[in-house]
């Protein structure tokens, strides 16, 4: 037999070319200085921003800054372990999290490592922390609802599914407890929940865990915890590693939630990381990028086209201010970054109004688009009745005579308000809701004394489920007020206003 070199040579080069594949290429360098988190590593010549990198304990570490001499690396564990001197040696990786069906239910750090002692997690996949977010055409419209179960959002400042509001407020005034009861009232919508707690107090994100868990919602949902305890460098990625775990279900053409609670948290934990590395601060003694900081990551919540198997990514982040400052630094980034805010105000927190949304400074950029057709019916005016009505009540305080007309809609205003309120974790489900509203804005409660609205209203929606449940089906499963159904829940308003009378 003959050879003929030329085959020889292919034969050579594809076996030459394999083996290559095999050998592991990492540069090894040493770590020049350490300390709060970070460490400034020296010979990793062709480390790439962002790459991980392993130091010699098995810590890893993500490349923050690439400078001429060193590389800047935030350390994603116990700084207190590595020394000066330490080898660190490239993994030609990108910082990745593992992602699927068994994180569900599960408590884990931003890494994937559990938290919650149910054993180790089986995850066969995994997916970079950063991917760029979809482009314009890989989006479509936000038109579908992601109901709360709360009133006083679903009528005046709706979610869409794909949409990022942002919940914001002092500390102390229930924005966690808006977030919680969005994700309790997923439970059967097979939308997944990824909660992010980012600086909370370990204490805060056990007990979340708990509500949740009582609540039944754990089983659709992942608990992300980066704790006040835990280092800068772990609250600064939490929040795009609970974005990665949505991502991958979002791909899957399913539906999803995330709460990042809360981004002032993770932002200051960027300045500390920032500023450790010298990069320069800017106004208020942010690095100017804070901002890209945080617009890279709501910027990949999305409703995704249809090519691309029209999964969502619904965010909900939570900004902290102080004394009602909205128009400080962080908070208007965040608030020039979403599609729309709740503002929730500590003066009506202490009056008893809860949730304490203030709907003056409250908006949905997404609006009616995201509304059921009967709930977009039955709330049209509730926003402008509401403010008109503070306007009314600032007004009655100077104690001048009120004709009757205005009368009239004070008291209706103090009904609408009792209406609105809602105690935590009692979502209700929209059709609900609608009725709820619908018997106010039309006087049914006139004739209820203020302090007996919220007992009334429980007995009307328990009336309606047991009594008039084809009234309450017809919404649910048309979505609309049709005439039809309009009078038949006049009918059974006006029922029950005689039942409640004689009661």
């Amino acid at each position: 037999m003959k050879f003929k070199a030329d085959e020889i040579a292919s034969v050579l080069q594809k076996e030459i070319e394999d083996f290559s594949g095999q050998i592991e290429t990492s540069e090894v360098g040493r770590v020049l200085e350490v300390g709060d988190g970070i460490a400034r590593c020296y010979g990793l010549s062709s480390a790439m921003a962002g790459e991980m990198v392993e130091f010699q304990n098995g810590t890893r570490g993500l490349v923050f800054n690439l400078e001429e001499n060193s590389v800047g690396v935030i350390i994603l564990g116990d700084y207190l372990e590595i020394n000066e001197g330490d080898e660190v040696k490239t993994t030609g990786a990108l910082l990745s999290v593992p992602v699927g069906d068994s994180l569900v239910g599960r408590v884990i750090d931003p890494l994937g490592n559990p938290l919650d002692g149910k054993g180790p997690i089986m995850a066969t996949e995994s997916r970079p922390v950063e991917t760029a977010a979809p482009g314009v055409a890989g989006r479509q419209p936000v038109k579908q609802p992601l109901q709360t179960g709360l009133k006083a959002i679903d009528s005046m400042t709706p979610i869409g599914r794909g949409q990022r509001e942002l919940i914001i407020g002092d500390r102390k005034t229930g924005k966690t407890a808006v977030a919680l009861d969005t994700i309790i009232n997923q439970k059967e919508t097979g939308v997944i929940c990824v909660y992010v707690g980012c600086g909370q107090r370990s204490g805060n994100i056990a007990q979340v865990v708990d509500s949740l868990e009582q609540a039944g919602a754990m089983d659709y949902t992942i608990v992300v915890s980066a704790s006040a305890s835990d280092p800068a460098p772990l609250q600064y990625v939490a929040p795009y590693a609970g974005a990665a775990i949505a991502e991958h279900f979002m791909y899957q053409g399913k539906h999803t939630l995330v709460v990042y609670d809360d981004l002032s948290k993770q932002a200051t934990a960027y300045r500390q990381l920032s500023l450790l590395m010298r990069r320069p601060p800017g106004r208020e003694a942010y690095p100017g990028d804070v901002f890209y900081c945080h617009s890279r990551l709501l910027e990949r919540a999305v409703k995704l086209s249809d090519e691309l198997g029209a999964g969502s990514m619904t965010a909900l982040p939570i900004i902290e201010t102080l004394e009602g400052e909205v128009s400080a630094y962080i908070p208007t980034n965040v608030i020039s970054i979403t599609d729309g805010q709740i503002y929730l105000e500590p003066d009506l927190f202490f009056a008893g109004v809860r949730p304490a949304i203030n709907v003056g400074i409250s908006v949905s950029r997404v609006g009616g688009n995201a509304q059921t057709k009967a709930m977009k019916k039955v709330a049209g005016s509730l926003r402008l009745d509401l403010a008109a009505f503070r306007e009314l009540e600032a007004f009655a305080q100077l104690g001048t005579e009120l004709d009757k007309a205005t009368q009239l809609q004070l008291d209706r205003g103090y009904r609408m308000v009792e209406i609105l309120k809602q105690p935590q974790f009692a979502p209700l489900h929209v059709a609900d809701q609608v009725v709820s509203i619908y018997a106010g804005t039309n006087g049914y409660f006139d004739e209820v004394a203020v302090a007996d609205v919220a007992d009334a209203e429980q007995k009307l929606l328990a009336f309606m489920r047991e009594q008039k449940s084809e009234v309450r089906n017809a919404i649910i499963e048309s979505g609309e007020l049709s005439e039809e159904t309009e009078t038949a829940l006049k009918a059974a308003l006006e029922e029950f206003k005689t039942q409640y009378s004689a009661s």
